[in-house]
């Protein structure tokens, strides 16, 4: 009944989920632990084995042929180590080893939070059959991933396609990496949440100041809500046709919490990719949400780590 099977794990600063994926994209089994974000090495470790352990209890496990991870970044995939941002415990922590001895032996495949968003709407998404195509994170922060000549374009450490820290502001905020101006300092929620608040915006009753709720505001009318959308649309557009230019992609699949305001930020991403895609090669460039939602992780972790995914979905390469 079941092929091909893959143990596929999406680990971030709030769950660690994991699941056995099959050839076709059908998730057979899914497992979750919370993250001790705030926990030492070990005890975030402890979280990851444990729902492997739940995953190897089932008499499923016996068809796992390999385990692909897509983790919170920075990572560096060429030495399997990871330093996510939200887990201040985990620094260069060898997950690739740990993650191997837990498993007895399997091949492991480690790419960014983006990446497996990106392999996950090529093979199963709104990328589907584009060989060039840059696919977005928008959410707390900003990530991303290409896919370039049909195959998943991971660069040497996996971090290939990091739009959140292009700069579209030579003279904006610092941003937390270091440079100022960058696409997630301006259009990552908590940043759009914060522009509109700054500038006059008041949360309702039940006092949510977030991203969502402002966009909720905007779809009301509220001007400064609209205004703070527009300007994370401008600082999006700005990046996705810089990344256009240089690469030749012609779609761009955006998703994320923030994506899910709708027409509040696509209608503006829209219009506002008319005045940055301006040569001739980028101006069909089109913009879409992403289909594979709070799946992508799981379902790009397994995408990566399985070659005949990569052979038969999209000729995916690490």
């Amino acid at each position: 009944m079941y092929s091909d099977l893959v143990a596929a794990l999406d680990i971030g600063g709030t769950k660690i989920a994991g699941a056995l994926v099959d050839g076709s994209g059908g998730i057979c089994l899914r497992a979750r632990r919370p993250t001790p974000a705030g926990e030492d090495a070990e005890t975030v470790m402890g979280a990851v084995a444990a729902v492997l352990a739940e995953l190897g209890a089932s008499p499923l496990w016996g068809g796992v042929t390999a385990v692909g991870i897509g983790s919170a970044g920075p990572v560096d995939a060429s030495a399997g180590t990871v330093s996510p941002v939200n887990i201040p415990g985990w620094r260069d922590f060898p997950l690739v080893e740990r993650v191997r001895r837990v498993t007895g032996g399997l091949p492991v495949e480690l790419v960014g939070d983006g990446v497996a968003m990106t392999a996950a709407e090529h093979w199963k998404g709104a990328a589907r059959g584009h060989d060039n195509a840059l696919c977005m994170v928008v959410s707390t922060g900003v990530g991303g991933g290409l896919v370039l000549g049909g195959r998943l374009h991971t660069g040497p450490t996996g971090n290939a396609g990091h739009i959140g820290h292009i700069s579209v502001d030579l003279d904006g905020d610092p941003c937390p990496c270091g440079s100022r101006g960058c696409v997630e300092r301006i259009a990552s929620g908590p940043h759009i949440a914060r522009r509109a608040l700054e500038n006059g915006w008041r949360p309702g009753p039940g006092g949510d100041t977030t991203a969502a709720a402002v966009a909720a505001s905007a779809r009301a009318g509220d001007p400064v809500a609209t205004a703070s959308f527009e300007r994370a649309a401008r600082a999006l557009a700005a990046g996705i046709a810089a990344t256009a230019t240089l690469v030749e992609i012609d779609i761009a699949v955006i998703g994320g919490g923030v994506a899910g305001a709708g027409d509040v930020l696509f209608a503006p991403l829209r219009r506002s990719l008319r005045d940055y895609a301006t040569l001739s090669f980028v101006r069909r460039l089109t913009v879409a949400p992403a289909l594979t939602g709070g799946d992508a992780g799981l379902l790009g972790a397994a995408a990566a780590a399985a070659p005949e995914r990569r052979d038969t979905a999209a000729a995916y390469t690490g």
